[in-house]
C-alpha cells in the first residue's frame, strides 16, 4: 500500500469514528446539560474514535475498549445521578460490526459472549451503586439490542466476502485453465505443421539440392552458363533448407531460437539481383548511405523485400526490367522496387498473397510501412519505409 493509500485509509477510518459518535453528541444537548455529562461523553467520544480508527487492525481490542468505557461511564454517571445519551451505544455497534466482519468466527462469537457478559456486569453494579431511579433496566437492554444485530450484519459481510473471493478465485483458475489449454492446442499445431513441411518442403528442398549436385558432378561437358545455373540453383536450395530448418526449430519448441544458418542482410542484395539476371530480367540496383549501419532486423526485413518482389516478378512478370533503389538516412531506409510489364503474354499464374501480406506485417512490427500495388504501365511498384532505432542512428550518421 502506498503512503497516499494509507493516508486515504486512515482518513476513512476517522470519519466512521466521527460518524459514530456524532449521534450521542446531539441528543445529549436534549438529554443533560450539566459538565459532568458533557464531560464523560467527551472523554468517551475520544475513546471510542480512537479505537474505531484501528478496529479493521485490531477489532477484538477496538470492540473491549469501547465497550468496557461505555460500561464505566454509564456506571459512573448513574451514581452520580447524571445521564448520558442513550445513543451512546452506537460506537459499540460500530466496533462489534468490524468484529464480525475481520475476526474469525471463533473470536467473533467470543466477543459477542463478552460484551454480554460485561453489559450484564455493568448491570448488577448500577443496580448497587446507583439510587433509586437511576437504576438501567429494560430500557437499557433495548438500546443494547442492537449490538448482536450489529455482529450479525458483520458475519454476514464477511461471508458474502468470502464467496465473492472464492468466485473470483474459480474464475481465475478456470481463465487460466483455458489459457493452458489453448497454449497446448497452439503447441500441438505447431508440431503438427512443422511435421507435415519437413515430411513435404523440406524433403523436396533437400532432394532437389541433391540432383543439382548430381548433375553438376557429370556435367564436364556442359557450357559454362549450364554449369553456373545448376551452382546457382543448388546455393539457392542449401540457403533455403536452412532457413527451413530453423523455422521448423521454431514450431517445434514455441520459441524464437538463434538461427543456426547466418541471417540475410542487404550484403546479399548483389547475389539476388545475379539471380534474377540469369533468369532472364534486366535488373538495375541503386544504393545510397550505409546500408551495413543498419540493424540487423531493418537489414533483414529490406533483404526480404527485396527478394519477395524477384520472385514475384519472375513468376508474374518473366523478362520484365525492375529498378531498385535503397537509401538509409539518419531517419529510416526508404526502399523502391519497380518492375515493368512482362516481355511476353503470359497466362493468368494467380498468388496467394501471402507474401505481400508477410511483408506488410514484417514493415508494421518495425514501425514502418509498406504500399505495393500494379501500375499505369501494366508493371508493379512497392514502396517501404523501415524506421531506424535511436541506438542505430548515430551509426548511420
Amino acid at each position: 500500500m502506498t503512503r497516499a493509500n494509507a493516508w486515504k485509509q486512515g482518513a476513512g477510518q476517522i470519519a466512521v469514528g466521527v460518524v459514530a459518535v456524532t449521534p450521542a453528541l446531539v441528543d445529549q444537548a436534549t438529554t443533560d446539560h450539566s459538565i459532568a455529562a458533557w464531560g464523560t461523553l467527551g472523554a468517551y467520544t475520544l475513546v471510542a474514535i480512537v479505537a474505531l480508527t484501528v478496529r479493521r487492525r485490531w477489532p477484538l481490542a477496538a470492540f473491549c475498549v469501547v465497550l468496557a468505557v461505555l460500561a464505566a461511564a454509564e456506571v459512573v454517571t448513574a451514581a452520580t445521578e447524571v445521564k448520558l445519551s442513550s445513543l451512546s451505544v452506537l460506537p459499540s455497534a460500530f466496533a462489534l460490526y468490524a468484529v464480525g466482519m475481520y475476526s474469525p468466527r471463533r473470536r467473533s462469537v467470543a466477543a459477542l459472549v463478552v460484551g454480554g457478559g460485561l453489559v450484564a456486569a455493568g448491570l448488577a453494579i448500577n443496580h448497587v451503586t446507583a439510587p433509586q431511579g437511576w437504576r438501567g433496566g429494560s430500557d437499557v437492554l433495548a438500546f443494547v439490542a442492537v449490538l448482536p444485530v450489529a455482529w450479525a450484519l458483520g458475519v454476514a459481510t464477511r461471508s458474502d466476502r468470502a464467496l465473492l473471493t472464492a468466485a473470483e478465485r474459480r474464475t481465475e483458475d478456470a481463465r487460466r485453465e483455458q489459457h493452458l489449454l489453448a497454449e497446448r492446442a497452439a503447441a500441438a499445431e505447431r508440431v503438427r505443421i512443422a511435421r507435415d513441411m519437413h515430411d513435404v518442403v523440406a524433403h523436396s528442398l533437400t532432394l532437389l539440392v541433391m540432383h543439382a549436385e548430381t548433375i553438376r558432378a557429370r556435367s564436364g561437358d556442359l557450357p559454362p552458363w549450364a554449369r553456373e545455373s545448376i551452382d546457382a540453383l543448388a546455393a539457392a536450395g542449401r540457403q533455403s533448407t536452412g532457413e527451413m530448418r530453423d523455422l521448423l526449430g521454431v514450431l517445434r519448441e514455441g520459441t524464437v531460437a538463434s538461427p543456426r544458418s547466418p541471417v540475410p542482410t542487404l550484403g546479399g542484395l548483389d547475389a539476388l539481383v545475379h539471380a534474377a539476371r540469369d533468369c532472364g530480367n534486366p535488373v538495375s540496383l541503386t544504393t545510397a548511405g550505409p546500408l551495413d549501419a543498419l540493424s540487423r532486423p531493418v537489414q533483414l526485413a529490406g533483404y526480404r523485400i527485396v527478394q519477395e518482389s524477384l520472385s514475384n516478378v519472375r513468376r508474374h512478370a518473366p523478362g520484365a526490367e525492375v529498378t531498385i533503389r535503397l537509401d538509409a538516412t539518419m531517419a529510416c531506409l526508404d526502399l523502391e522496387i519497380t518492375s515493368g510489364p512482362p516481355s511476353r503474354p503470359l497466362a493468368p499464374a494467380p498468388g496467394s498473397g501471402l507474401g505481400l501480406a508477410g511483408l506488410t506485417e514484417r514493415v508494421n512490427a518495425l514501425g514502418g510501412d509498406l504500399q505495393a500495388g500494379p501500375t499505369l504501365e501494366g508493371g508493379f511498384r512497392i514502396d517501404a519505409a523501415i524506421p531506424c532505432p535511436m541506438e542505430d542512428r548515430d551509426a548511420v550518421r
